[in-house]
């Protein structure tokens, strides 16, 4: 059941400006147990909602590796979203709607949030930390914020920072946006043209060439018109469209774009080494958004950690699709 807590004090943000009235959605599944000791807490990717065990339904349920009868699984919606938790189409203190004025969301700003959902939830330890993605970084953050709560770090399809790459995508998504000059007006459906054709440059880096060659084949009958590719693309388009904004997509891309442990802490090197979590770092061998090398800098740098590569034939979007694969690295990991 989704659930909504509302943040009395003003909530400074990394930038040092401040956000009134801050909620933040969540859900949680199964309880805490006597010693509190039974905690998952699972961090989301760009778009995806609290709701975790929709989401990740291969991994979160009853038998499954996150079990909310062994578990108190904990998700909570990220600032800048559109699912409940504080966003740009939230009102501000006088009642007007944010739209463009809502302030840049760094991760650290989201983890800053949840940890104080955290201690509203009387959760002292979260025993598994983890997410995919973007998911990752506030696991990894966290991680090094609360480095003696968090007793096991899994990381999957992530990095310790956004490399040039990933930014470049980035802003290549928000130039689309952004030349939806409805995006402009303050419309709730403002720029969604724009990000329909955003959420398409976002896919070809979410999977790579293999899997598209081997769902959407173009075959010889094919004509102009009639490309699987391409009516693939619009679809995914409309179907983001249909439950998300381009002003909380906008928002997200850029707090995407500041993820660097590093920052503020000597560097990726000295920042990763403060991590006291027994850790696992899960990279799929076909990801191009996040490449071998970036799973490399962590397994070199967080002590002690263990890196386990799995296959998917759809690149990055693994995370979300290969459920028995990671099933079996994290029960390994766990156990």
């Amino acid at each position: 059941m989704l659930q909504v807590l509302t943040i009395d004090e003003d909530f400074k943000l990394e930038s040092g400006q401040k956000l009134s009235g801050v909620q933040i959605a969540y859900h949680t599944y199964g309880a805490l147990n006597e010693t509190k000791s039974n905690v998952v807490w699972i961090c989301h990717a760009l778009t995806a909602s609290s709701d975790v065990a929709d989401w990740w339904s291969g991994l979160v349920g009853k038998g499954k590796c996150f079990d909310p009868e062994q578990h108190f699984i904990v998700c909570a919606n990220v600032l800048g979203s559109c699912y409940g938790t504080t966003g740009p189409l939230s009102e501000n203190s006088d009642g007007v709607t944010y739209y463009h004025d809502f302030p840049d969301i760094t991760v650290r700003d989201m983890v800053h949030a949840h940890i104080i959902l955290r201690k509203h939830l009387g959760v002292e330890n979260i025993q598994v930390i983890t997410g995919g993605s973007i998911g990752s970084f506030q696991a990894l953050e966290w991680s090094i914020m609360e480095a003696d709560r968090i007793k096991n770090l899994i990381v999957i399809a992530s990095g310790a920072k956004s490399t040039a790459w990933n930014i470049g995508l980035n802003e290549a998504q928000r130039m689309a946006i952004r030349g939806d000059k409805s995006f402009y007006e303050r419309h709730p459906d403002g720029g969604k043209e724009g990000m329909k054709a955003a959420r398409a440059v976002a896919l070809l880096s979410y999977r790579n060439a293999a899997a598209y060659n081997q769902t959407q084949p173009h075959e010889s009958e094919d004509t102009v018109d009639g490309l699987k590719a391409a009516s693939y693309q619009r679809y995914q388009g409309e179907k983001l469209a249909n439950r998300f904004n381009a002003y909380s997509y906008y928002s997200l891309t850029r707090s995407f774009d500041s993820h660097h442990v590093g920052r503020g802490r000597g560097g990726l090197e000295k920042a990763l080494g403060q991590i006291q979590a027994k850790t696992l770092i899960i990279a799929i061998d076909t990801d191009i958004l996040f490449p071998g090398q970036d799973q490399l800098i962590m397994k070199d740098n967080i002590p002690g950690s263990e890196l386990k590569w799995i296959h998917s034939d759809f690149g990055h979007d693994g995370f979300l699709l290969e459920y028995e694969a990671l099933t079996e690295a994290i029960n390994g990991f766990l156990e």
